[in-house]
C-alpha cells in the first residue's frame, strides 16, 4: 500500500520549517517509529517519525528545503503496520532552538501578518515644541518620548502628561514589526570573492527576537563587581569534600532568586496595550547555554524554593538537553529573569539585550585576582565583573544600582550559598 509521509503539525503558530537533515533513501527499509526526517523550526529541531514499516519509494525533499505542515515529504511502501490517519506523520518530541542571545532570549514569537506602516519612532528634530511644564517635558524624556513630536490640547497648544501619555500609546500600538525597510547591502563581491549562505531557522529566530527586544525596550546597563573570594574557597574546600560539584552560575542563580523576592519591580512584564505591570508570583530564571545550534535559553523552574545543590544538578541537566537537542517548547519559556555567563570566556564586562518580556538581565564576565586595600593593606582578591541591563520604562536607575549591589554583595558572602541548601 502506497503511503504519503506528511509534515505534521510542529507546535502552536509554526507555519514552515527548514529540513536540515534526511535519514533515508528512496529503497530503505524502515520501521514504524523510526525517525525519517529533522526539520528546524524557530522554536524546535523536531525528528519526524515514520508511521509504517515498509519501504521509501521516494523522497521529495532535500536539505535546506523549507517545509510546511502537511506538506508530503516521502512516498512509503507500507508494510503491515498501520499508518495514522490521512498519512500524517506523528509529532516527535522537540527539542526548541531559542531564541535569543544574550542572552538572549527564549522562543521567538510567530511573524504576524504584514502590518500597515507604523509611525517612525521620533527622533529630536530641534523644532520647537508647544508650551509644556518642566514636569511635562521631564516625564517625556523618561518615556523615551521627543515632545517636539507631542500635539498639545491645551490652549495655545499646551502639552499636558496626558498629551504624552497618548502620544505614547498611540506609537506603542502600532503593529509589531513595523520598521525600516531592509537595507540593501552594496556590492561586495566587487572587492573579492565572498559566499552567501541562508540563515538557519534558529538564527532567523534569534534576530527578529533580539530585533524587538532592542527597539521595543529602553535600554539601559548597569556595571559593577562581586567579590567571590569566600566563594571559591567554600567551593573548592567544604563543597568539594562533601562531594557538591558547585558552579558560579548556580550560585549566582540562587543569589538572583533571593534578590527578586528583594526587589519585586524586577519580576514583572510589562503590558504595553493596557498600561500595566504585571507582577509574577513565580521565579523561573533562564539560564544561556552556548551550543552548537546557537545560543539557547532553558528555564530552571521554581528557583526560590530549590536548594544550591539542586540548582546546580538542574542546570548541568538542562544545558545537557540543549546540547543535545532534547529541550521541550516548555523548557524554553516563562522566565522571570536571565543569567548569562561568559566568564568561561573572558571580557570584562558587556551589555546583554533584555529577554522580552522579561525586564531585566545579568551579564557575567571573567573573574580575576586584583588587590584589594582592607583593613591598611592590599590584598589579593578574587572579582567577578557583573552588568545588569534593564527596562527603564519600569525600572529606576536607583533601583538597579540597589538590585546589583545587594547582589554583588551577596555573593561575597559563602553563607548565602547554602540558602535552604536543606530544601534542595
Amino acid at each position: 500500500m502506497s503511503l504519503d509521509f506528511k509534515l505534521p503539525e510542529l507546535g502552536e503558530n509554526i507555519k514552515q520549517g527548514d529540513v536540515v537533515k534526511v535519514f533515508v533513501k528512496a529503497g530503505d527499509a524502515v520501521k514504524k517509529d523510526q525517525p525519517l526526517i529533522e526539520v528546524e523550526t524557530d522554536k524546535a529541531s523536531v525528528e519526524v517519525p515514520s508511521t509504517a514499516a515498509g519501504t521509501v519509494a521516494s523522497v521529495m525533499v532535500k536539505v535546506g528545503d523549507k517545509v510546511k505542515p502537511g506538506q508530503v515529504l516521502m512516498k512509503l511502501e507500507a508494510g503491515a503496520a498501520a499508518a495514522t490517519p490521512n498519512g500524517a506523520a506523528k509529532p516527535a518530541a522537540a527539542a526548541p532552538a531559542p531564541a535569543p542571545k544574550a542572552a538572549a532570549p527564549a522562543a521567538a514569537p510567530a511573524p504576524a501578518p504584514a502590518p500597515a506602516p507604523a509611525p517612525p519612532a521620533p527622533v529630536a528634530s530641534g523644532a520647537p515644541s508647544g508650551p509644556a511644564a518642566p514636569s511635562v517635558r521631564k516625564f517625556a524624556r523618561e518615556i523615551g518620548v521627543d515632545i517636539a513630536q507631542v500635539p498639545g490640547s491645551g490652549s495655545e497648544g499646551r502639552i499636558s502628561v496626558e498629551d504624552v501619555k497618548a502620544y505614547a500609546r498611540a506609537r506603542a500600538a502600532a503593529p509589531a514589526g513595523a520598521g525600516p525597510a531592509p537595507a540593501p547591502l552594496p556590492d561586495l563581491a566587487r572587492w573579492g570573492t565572498v559566499e552567501s549562505k541562508p540563515m538557519s531557522a534558529v538564527r532567523r529566530a534569534t534576530a527578529r527576537h533580539m530585533s524587538n527586544a532592542w527597539t521595543r525596550i529602553p535600554h539601559v546597563t548597569q556595571h559593577d563587581k562581586a567579590d567571590v573570594t569566600a566563594f571559591e574557597q567554600f567551593r573548592k574546600g567544604p563543597a568539594k569534600k562533601a562531594g557538591l560539584d558547585i558552579t558560579v552560575t548556580a550560585m549566582v542563580v540562587k543569589v538572583c532568586a533571593a534578590a527578586l523576592r528583594r526587589f519585586p519591580q524586577f519580576n514583572v512584564s510589562l503590558d504595553e496595550a493596557r498600561d500595566a505591570i504585571i507582577h509574577k508570583s513565580y521565579c523561573h530564571i533562564g539560564v544561556a547555554v552556548d551550543t552548537e545550534r546557537g545560543l539557547l535559553v532553558p528555564v530552571l523552574r521554581d528557583a526560590d524554593k530549590k536548594g544550591l545543590k539542586a540548582v546546580a544538578a538542574e542546570i548541568t541537566a538542562l544545558a545537557g538537553k540543549a546540547r543535545e537537542k532534547r529541550l521541550s517548547a516548555d523548557d524554553m519559556q516563562g522566565g522571570c529573569f536571565t543569567i548569562t555567563n561568559l566568564g568561561g570566556i573572558g571580557g570584562s564586562g558587556f551589555t546583554p539585550i533584555v529577554n522580552w518580556p522579561e525586564v531585566a538581565i545579568l551579564g557575567l564576565s571573567r573573574s580575576s585576582w586584583e588587590p584589594v586595600w582592607q583593613e591598611g593593606e592590599f590584598t589579593p582578591r578574587l572579582i567577578m565583573p557583573l552588568s545588569l541591563s534593564y527596562d527603564h520604562r519600569v525600572i529606576d536607575g536607583a533601583d538597579a544600582a540597589r538590585f546589583l549591589r545587594w547582589v554583588a554583595e551577596a555573593l561575597a558572602q559563602p553563607l548565602v550559598l547554602a540558602l535552604e541548601e536543606g530544601n534542595g
